[in-house]
């Protein structure tokens, strides 16, 4: 099988394998990053999958559903991928690629992760299971990450495959897509003075940082829109009292008056490429 055996290879180390080939330009909002060789052009082609026998994919789910956020540590998270046949299923695996074609003939390929070790399955019944694919994302430049630089944020695509115990088989290269995201967080939040009294004016300061995963450091994130939200004691919903822009450095700085007591928060929404980001506050109004 096509996939069984390309993505063995495309998984052994996402740097290591794709050494081959040559990365974009590193973004510029990640302070001191160098620049690389532009890759070639994306090519066309259309991702060839292919299938033997009655086996089916019948649900793929990867981490809940949910973004796969990378800071710059380690981040593990699973792969469910379920799948059926009359003969029952033997196996399965999945990896997550960035790029536009996986076909042998014509790859076009700049990232890959795969899990270290086999999958893990459940049989449900005598023609379907459930099996859990572990992979650990890792930013930086050793042998073993696949993140090697903060370009490769943004949509994945899923290739999944699945065995019958009778050697049919299915695989998709592109069964879904998934968003690998740079975390992202706030640094020095802070809303002052506290206590304070009623009428008077409070100020609300922070930074929003990002990851970068070419130096596993975090960076002020700029130019991004972050909402002050105020909680009034005793409730359980914040509301958006203003926007405020970042600057160059990520630095948030704006002032609100005191009416009640309660907490403020920054809410930073995230983008195609960045993580959901909150900090908090309680002030004492008097």
């Amino acid at each position: 099988m096509r996939i069984r055996a390309g993505l063995a290879a495309a998984t052994v180390s996402g740097a290591v394998a794709l050494a081959g080939l040559a990365a974009p330009a590193a973004q510029a909002t990640d302070g001191p990053e160098i620049t690389t060789p532009k890759m070639a052009p994306f090519t066309a082609a259309t991702p060839a999958d292919d299938s033997q026998g009655d086996t089916r994919i019948t649900k793929v789910t990867v981490n809940g559903n949910s973004d796969v956020v990378v800071g710059v540590s380690k981040k593990s998270f699973n792969i469910y991928v379920t799948a059926t046949d009359p003969s029952g299923i033997s196996t399965a695996d999945a990896i997550l690629w960035h790029g536009t074609s996986l076909s042998e003939d014509d790859p076009d390929v700049d990232g890959a992760m795969g899990a270290e070790q086999e999958a893990t399955c459940d049989n449900w019944s005598a023609t379907s299971a459930t099996c859990k694919i572990t992979i650990t994302a890792e930013g930086g430049d050793s042998d073993t990450a696949q993140l090697y630089d903060s370009f490769l944020a943004g949509k994945w695509n899923v290739a999944v495959y699945a065995v019958g115990n009778d050697g049919d088989y299915v695989e998709k290269d592109v069964y879904k897509n998934s968003w690998v995201k740079r975390a992202a967080s706030f640094s020095g939040f802070n809303a002052s003075p506290e206590p304070v009294a009623k009428g008077k004016t409070i100020t609300v300061t922070g930074t929003l940082k990002r990851a970068s995963w070419t130096y596993l450091k975090y960076y002020g994130y700029g130019s991004q829109n972050v909402q002050l939200q105020f909680k009034k004691a005793g409730t359980s919903t914040y509301s958006t009292v203003k926007t405020v822009k970042s600057s160059s450095s990520g630095y948030l700085k704006t002032t609100v008056t005191a009416s009640a007591d309660g907490t403020w928060r920054f809410h930073y929404a995230g983008n195609s490429t960045s993580s959901v980001a909150d900090a908090y506050d309680y002030v004492d109004v008097r």
